[in-house]
């Protein structure tokens, strides 16, 4: 996360740590993900935490070239079949343009802005609902 944090501060000038809560992702519903190579070196990460009933936001997203669609698959696929999310979230700086170019390749679209971001022009805030392939996860 680090390393997230480094490239944050030298693309936007803040390094995002101020909206990352690392408690959010001890609680039921969060989880955290980190993608290693064979060797165990650390290319990325990614989280995501309750929202609101049936949305989670996902936070730290990181990845070094090759990694970022596999984790965001991830991430994805542990939210809306695991944890039954209807609605992925997640708010970066406008700035960021690879980074927003990404998420939309994968499906995000932008979204009235929620919480800390309300009358943030600097932010964008996209969204992803689940896909109609998924189903929800089975009951206990």
């Amino acid at each position: 996360m680090a390393r997230l944090s480094n490239v944050l501060e030298r693309l936007t000038g803040d390094s995002g740590t101020s909206s990352f809560d690392p408690t959010d992702l001890a609680g039921e519903g969060a989880v955290l993900l980190l993608a290693r190579t064979k060797t165990g070196t650390v290319t990325g990460c990614g989280a995501y935490r309750p929202l609101a009933p049936g949305v989670a936001e996902i936070k730290r997203m990181y990845a070094e070239a090759g990694c970022g669609a596999v984790l965001l698959a991830e991430l994805e696929r542990r939210a809306f079949e695991d944890d039954g999310y209807t609605v992925l979230r997640l708010s970066t700086r406008r700035v960021n343009t690879r980074a927003i170019t990404f998420y939309q390749r994968h499906g995000y679209r932008e979204c009235a802005p929620w919480g800390r971001y309300v009358g943030r022009a600097i932010s964008i805030c996209l969204e992803k609902r689940v896909p109609q392939s998924v189903s929800a996860p089975a009951s206990s």
